[in-house]
């Protein structure tokens, strides 16, 4: 039973060092800028929460201020 303590301490210690040794290389991925597709998805979102936010306040008279 020792052992096999010793072996997966041995394995995870391992494992630690491969994932500090790859951290102080470059990064595996290159980020990616966000489409035209969904720059206009999110400007529609925007707009459409807005939009929904006026039509709020435009149903409540009493309330003058968005």
């Amino acid at each position: 039973m020792a052992n096999q303590l010793g072996n997966l301490m041995e394995t995870i210690k391992s494992k630690v060092n491969a994932l500090k040794k790859r951290k102080k290389s470059k990064k595996p991925y290159l980020k990616m800028d966000k489409s035209a597709s969904v720059k206009v998805e999110i400007r529609s979102r925007k707009a459409r929460q807005l939009i929904d936010k006026t039509l709020k306040a435009a149903d409540q008279p009493s309330k003058l201020s968005l």
